[in-house]
């Protein structure tokens, strides 16, 4: 059997003529296309209900098995909408008194009625699909539909409506510019604007804001101490930057001639390098934390602010060398090559003796673990 099924996605057919639906046989659905037409000759509902007779008139008169049936949905959205016909579809079915197999034609007025197939296929097989549009307005409410769905897409939204809107927006902030007698000045800013967007765009910066953002919220909810570590060596590192600026201004001053490169160099590095060494113990020190709470910390983790340390033993050791070798360690004191040589066997050992250190107590530790997991075992 071939039932013939009109959609009638938003329930005009309901709420303009009172009829319940589903409505299910040749008369009631004559019934229910002549209430909408006189109701609302306008609308388009009307044609599918027509066309659905139509065609079940000329399988009726080859002798075919045939049926027509009116379902609706409601006018709430969607995803409400498509299921509300689903369940009248589903009545329909259960009212066919047929031992043969079941297809459906659907007719419909346009793409948006459309969106039920999947949930009329789910249920029946799908013979075909009758779209019924007035001649005057072919594909007008497909066009319609079409551009909203597109303007609903979030990422059509952003990818073309702003920078669309920006270069829009070009003549009024040129008028405006050139009232306020900077027209270089608005039309520069609404270029980087427009680049700025394009740029991050290509990125995909914003998805990454959206992921380090997500992260911040999870870690300051869970009680993360990493996310404290991070603020305060950001911190730390501007202030780093400011010392490392200041040795340096203070060594330019103290130098008679031009400050070449290396020298400027390690005048920021040995300015710097205690803050930044500063820095690197907190966030190490908050991430070792992090760990040891969460039950996954291991013992080569705690490496990490021994490596800090010895790093910044050799860098300030070799800053310092070098600005007294050339002449501008005006409040540093004389650096001998003695000293060099100290820190350098200082930071290396350093750096050593913790990898060793952690190492040969990971393994004890592990070995420890084993056994007692052996043990165990035995005892079951």
């Amino acid at each position: 059997m071939l039932l013939v099924l009109c959609v009638d996605l938003d329930d005009d057919l309901g709420r303009k003529t009172g009829f319940s639906t589903p409505v299910i046989g040749r008369d009631p659905v004559e019934e229910a296309a002549v209430a909408l037409a006189t109701a609302d000759p306008e609308d388009s509902d009307v044609n599918v209900i027509f066309q659905g007779l139509h065609v079940y008139d000329d399988l009726d008169e080859r002798d075919e098995s045939v049926e027509v049936a009116v379902v609706t949905g409601n006018d709430q959205g969607d995803v409400s909408a498509n299921r509300e016909v689903g369940d009248e579809v589903d009545t329909v079915l259960a009212s066919l008194s047929t031992a043969e197999d079941v297809t459906v034609l659907v007719v419909t007025d346009g793409a948006q009625d459309e969106s039920v197939i999947p949930i009329i296929r789910s249920r029946v097989p799908i013979d075909g699909v009758r779209r019924v549009v007035v001649r005057q307005a072919q594909d007008l409410e497909s066009m319609y539909y079409t551009i909203k769905q597109v303007l609903d897409d979030p990422e059509t939204r952003g990818t073309v409506l702003i920078p669309l809107g920006i270069l829009l927006l070009i003549y009024p902030l040129a008028l405006i510019g050139t009232a306020l007698d900077m027209p270089g000045f608005v039309l520069g800013m609404t270029s980087a604007l427009l680049g700025f967007y394009l740029i991050s765009r290509g990125l995909r910066l914003g998805d990454r804001l959206d992921v380090a953002v997500e992260r911040a919220r999870r870690s300051l909810y869970a009680g993360r101490t990493t996310l404290l570590a991070y603020v305060v060596a950001a911190a730390l590192f501007v202030l780093g930057g400011v010392s490392g600026s200041e040795r340096l201004e203070a060594v330019q001053q103290s130098t008679a001639g031009p400050v070449e490169a290396p020298v400027m160099l390690a005048a920021l590095v040995n300015g710097s390098i205690l803050w930044f060494a500063a820095a690197g113990l907190t966030t190490s020190l908050g991430q070792i934390t992090d760990e040891y709470i969460a039950g996954t910390l291991e013992w080569r983790y705690l490496n990490a602010p021994f490596y800090v340390l010895s790093i910044a033993i050799v860098l300030h050791a070799v800053s310092a060398f070098f600005l007294g070798e050339a002449g501008s360690a005006f409040f540093l004191g004389e650096v001998g090559i003695t000293y060099l040589a100290a820190a350098l066997t200082a930071g290396t050992l350093l750096g050593i003796v913790s990898t060793l250190t952690f190492a040969v107590a990971e393994s004890r530790f592990a070995d420890s673990d084993r056994e007692e997991g052996t043990r165990q075992a035995e005892r079951v």
